[in-house]
């Protein structure tokens, strides 16, 4: 996992879903003020739709502290569009299926499901500068209460 200080490869490119529009843009391109990453493993599955709800909940306040909040899966942008009209979500949602974003913060662990071993992202959070730069990051999500744990952090910069 990359640690605070570190700066990250932006230099790949991701599907960004925002307000209904989808457009394929370079990760750099999104960093035009302190960002919020958070990763979250599929659309419509238990845990996650409580990590996007309490990111929905509260994500007029990272507005107000002047953050951009994205959450990043490896769902398709036409999943992203469902998902956000479904569960109310006013920030952007990226579409990152060949793991570029996980391969850039080093976020990629050894997971197991069904007995089967595969590398996948880690559920984690990352604040990140305009540069790329690692302001601050969550190891391992608190589903249920993700937006309070952002929130503290963010008031900790």
């Amino acid at each position: 996992m990359i640690s605070v200080g570190e700066q990250i490869s932006t230099n790949f490119t991701v599907k960004a879903v925002h307000e209904g529009h989808e457009q394929e843009v370079l990760f750099s391109e999104l960093l035009t003020k302190p960002t919020i990453v958070s990763v979250y493993m599929k659309n419509n599955t238990g845990s996650c739709d409580k990590q996007t709800a309490s990111l929905t909940e509260h994500a007029s306040w990272f507005a107000d502290q002047g953050y951009h909040l994205m959450a990043l899966s490896k769902d398709t942008c036409g999943s992203h569009k469902k998902y956000a009209d479904k569960q109310g979500i006013s920030f952007t949602l990226l579409s990152d299926p060949d793991h570029a974003f996980a391969k850039a913060t080093q976020s990629m662990v050894e997971k197991k499901m069904y007995g089967k071993v595969y590398e996948a992202p880690s559920r984690s959070a990352f604040v990140i500068d305009t540069h790329g730069t690692i302001l601050a990051v969550i190891e391992k999500v608190n589903t249920k209460a993700h937006a309070e744990e952002l929130k503290e952090l963010v008031e900790s910069l």
